[in-house]
């Protein structure tokens, strides 16, 4: 018989799955700008709940004509490869989940690891739209872990393939059980410690891992117990370890995510250093909120620091 504790344990454990689930996600209106002379261009990207700021690189007029093309047609018929990742890159920018999809889909037999991990994540990022029905939603994120899967193989010093491996490996474990969901979890962490390897500049894997950390430093002891009933030797970390990742996020970032920046003040306030989590409560409270997520992390930081006086 499933007890509270339990409940309560599985909803902790499954921390990725609240991070990365679908709401109002596009982080700012886009800004893109056309004549092209940008080194790069500001874009906010959609991707769960963690929506995040990023830096593209600017696209070429030719790209741009080429999304105007795509605004008429449902499939786009790329040249080249360049072009095609192009495409697929501004597509995913502006949130066009469904032709990002039946862009790449023409893709899915490619040795191409740049293609792979794309599809992985359109397919994903088309399992999560609320329309979806819930057996198609179930093909879409098992197609979504072979393609990472396969970008893997494909090639295994691609920062992408590792972190869409990762989340996409937490997806299929939401159909295969408790147990293999928290063992999944020392897989999702390798994944996402290679993804910051090959690219220590991202940002977005950096804070994820720093959640991952602070749901596991603040299970309470007898969840603990009960994890390891479930399981030998459940993942164990600390807010000193989240708090560095947190951190490290921001360094390479600054300002790139509210959640971020309430992690903050949230992991100081687990250690009781009050002065720091009132600095980075207020910077969030402070941020402008622009998604649905925002204002949601907005609230949290008043009450958080209304709670502090």
């Amino acid at each position: 018989k499933t007890t509270q504790k339990q409940i309560s344990f599985w909803q902790a454990i499954t921390f990725w799955h609240s991070i990365w689930k679908p709401e109002l996600r596009l982080h700012k209106p886009l800004i893109y700008t056309q004549n092209c002379t940008h080194k790069e261009t500001e874009v906010k990207v959609w991707s769960g709940r963690a929506a995040f700021l990023l830096g593209l690189p600017a696209l070429s007029c030719l790209g741009y004509a080429a999304y105007r093309k795509v605004q008429s047609s449902a499939v786009v018929c790329a040249l080249d490869r360049g072009e095609v990742l192009e495409q697929a890159d501004y597509l995913y920018s502006c949130a066009e989940t469904e032709k990002l999809y039946q862009l790449l889909v023409q893709y899915k037999d490619s040795n191409d690891a740049e293609f792979l991990w794309r599809l992985a994540r359109a397919s994903r990022d088309l399992s999560l739209l609320p329309n979806i029905e819930a057996g198609r939603k179930k093909q879409l994120t098992f197609e979504a872990f072979e393609y990472a899967k396969k970008a893997l193989e494909k090639d295994d010093l691609c920062s992408a393939a590792h972190k869409w491996y990762g989340v996409c490996l937490s997806d299929v474990g939401d159909y295969e059980g408790v147990k293999v969901k928290i063992g999944n979890s020392y897989i999702i962490r390798d994944h996402l410690e290679r993804a910051i390897e090959l690219n220590p500049k991202d940002a977005t894997s950096i804070h994820i891992l720093g959640y991952w950390c602070f749901a596991f430093a603040e299970l309470p002891w007898y969840q603990r117990k009960v994890a390891a009933v479930i399981f030998s030797s459940p993942p164990e970390s600390t807010y000193e370890e989240a708090l560095a990742f947190f951190l490290k996020a921001e360094e390479v970032d600054p300002n790139f995510y509210s959640k971020n920046l309430l992690m903050l003040g949230k992991t100081y306030l687990a250690m009781k250093d009050k002065e720091k989590a009132l600095l980075w409560l207020t910077k969030t409270k402070e941020y402008p909120a622009h998604t649905l997520e925002d204002k949601e992390v907005h609230k949290e930081a008043v009450d958080l620091l209304k709670k502090l006086g």
